[in-house]
Order: structure tokens, then C-alpha cells, then sequence
């Protein structure tokens, strides 16, 4: 049997490796003058026309 300090050194290096392992993705965030500005209430008034499409894939 191993002792109990061996096997928590184990576990703690397997939970170390796998957190190394684990691909990363940064995601450019966009500068403060490069995003969308926000509507105005005017704006949300001007909704623009919406509709149904009705798609038959059986007839």
C-alpha cells in the first residue's frame, strides 16, 4: 500500500496536469470606441416589419 501522502501528491499532480493540458482561447474583446452603441428609446419605436415564412417540405 502507498501512503497517504503519496497518493494525494499523485492526485494533486494529475489535477495540475490536466489544467496545463486544457487548450485555452483568448477572444479579442473589441476596444470601448469600436462597440455598438446602445438604441435610443426613439429607436426601439422604429421596430422594423416582421413576418412568417411558411416552408412546405412535404407538398
Amino acid at each position: 500500500m502507498l501512503d497517504a501522502f503519496i497518493i494525494e501528491e499523485i492526485k494533486r499532480r494529475e489535477r495540475n496536469r490536466d489544467d496545463r493540458d486544457r487548450p485555452v482561447l483568448e477572444i479579442p474583446l473589441p476596444r470601448p470606441d469600436e462597440r455598438p452603441r446602445r438604441r435610443s428609446d426613439a429607436e426601439d419605436d422604429e421596430k422594423p416589419p416582421r413576418g412568417v415564412v411558411i416552408i412546405d417540405l412535404l407538398g
